[in-house]
């Protein structure tokens, strides 16, 4: 904290109580409620607030609110920056330098599932809270998830040997050279990094000095020797497992999502087609990629969803020839439902179901939200499955196309007679 400001000051609604860390335009600042957080000032780029807020991991900071263009709220973090940790205690050894490396990684990553990138990754970005790191500042600058990778790279190295130039631990080196590796596609992914970090063995904590020898106590008997006394779970591993959790939760409610989808489509597929394609489109519109480019993408998927529906009806007309009558509609609901499968799932087309996921994950960490949730999506999911396998299928409100459908369908399993 650099010094105090004006007592009436203030950013937008957050009035401004002192600098943070000697860093321009970064401040400590109350919010209307009185509680504290940090802001900071941004200019020249418009940060994807509602993006950064997505991103829920104990290795990066709460992104709370913000206004494109003019500042980013976030959760005060109560820690040290890592460039002042390891200057002032010198480099990180053993489960020390793993549980950086680890969680930095882990961070990135969930990052990087926002679809964004920290851009400026380093030791003054990673705030340090009981040995485990926090990073901050992200997706302010622009940047690549290579480029994240390979300033983790410089980050876990410049942890491991300030301030003096020690050497990096052995089993760390591979890893860091691949991390660096002049091919940006050829380095490992975030996620890769926090796997390969997990299965290192960088021995224990290094050893405290022992305290000084006392006089043995003037009694008749010693008293019993205490207990070893396990130690308690950290935050961040708790944090970490409670994620894990949710993010499993918020993929269940997605996929039961696309099945309602799929099956609802078999039974009316001009609105299970139409509905897909708002939904997909809409999900892809709050992505961090810009309107064009959601929608071209979106108009992208359109032919190969169209090809998979065209090859589903043929391939159900085509059991006419060992015998197999299908009705006409089953199979054209059929193809359409194959459709809006590729809308949802195709690879290259995940991107809506990613942006689902993200979106369920803040339900999933709510315990009462979550169970709501999953009982009302899994019964529209049975519902729509029993409805697929049992109901006709109505093409409402294009019955001329229904019909067109029925008898072109119905010429050509004819034909395979």
């Amino acid at each position: 904290m650099s010094g105090q400001t004006g007592h009436h000051e203030s950013i937008g609604p957050y009035r401004l109580l002192a600098h943070l860390g000697g860093a321009p335009g970064v401040y400590r600042a109350a919010d209307p409620g009185g509680r504290d957080v940090a802001i900071r000032k941004v200019s020249g780029r418009r940060p994807d607030i509602e993006a950064m807020r997505g991103v829920l991991s104990p290795y990066v900071v709460d992104v709370l609110d913000g206004d494109p263009g003019a500042y980013v709220v976030s959760r005060l973090v109560p820690g040290a920056p890592l460039e002042r940790v390891a200057r002032e205690q010198g480099p990180l050894r053993g489960a020390a330098l793993r549980r950086l490396a680890l969680g930095l990684a882990k961070g990135l990553a969930a990052i990087h599932r926002a679809g964004l990138a920290h851009g400026d990754l380093r030791p003054g970005t990673v705030l340090m809270v009981d040995g485990a790191p926090v990073i901050v500042d992200f997706a302010l600058t622009p940047g690549t998830e290579a480029g994240d990778v390979h300033a983790w790279a410089a980050t876990v190295t410049f942890a491991a040997t300030a301030p003096d130039g020690a050497p990096v631990p052995e089993p760390l080196v591979p890893l860091l050279r691949a991390a660096t590796a002049p091919d940006p596609a050829a380095r490992p992914s975030a996620t890769e990094l926090a796997d390969a970090v997990a299965a290192l063995d960088l021995g224990p904590d290094p050893a405290r000095p022992a305290a000084p020898a006392r006089p043995a106590p003037v009694v008749p008997a010693p008293a019993p020797p205490s207990p070893p006394q396990r130690p308690a779970p950290t935050a961040p591993d708790t944090g970490a497992h409670t994620l894990v959790v949710a993010q499993g939760w918020a993929r269940l409610l997605a996929v039961l999502v696309v099945v309602v989808a799929v099956a609802g489509t078999v039974t009316m597929p001009v609105a299970g087609i139409v509905l897909s394609l708002c939904a997909t489109a809409a999900l892809r519109l709050a992505g961090p990629h810009g309107r064009l480019p959601a929608l071209g993408r979106t108009l992208a998927t359109l032919p190969f969803a169209a090809a998979a529906g065209v090859a589903v009806s043929c391939a159900g007309a085509a059991l006419a020839l060992a015998g197999v009558t299908v009705e006409p509609l089953a199979i054209a609901a059929g193809g359409a439902a194959a459709g809006v499968a590729v809308l949802w799932l195709a690879p290259g087309a995940g991107g809506p179901r990613r942006r689902l996921e993200r979106i369920l994950l803040r339900v999933a960490g709510v315990p009462h939200a979550i169970a709501a949730a999953g009982v009302v999506l899994g019964l529209l999911a049975f519902l729509a499955v029993v409805g697929a396998m049992s109901l006709a299928p109505s093409f409402a409100p294009m019955y001329g196309l229904q019909s067109e459908l029925e008898n072109t369908i119905g010429r050509l399993q004819g034909s395979l007679r």
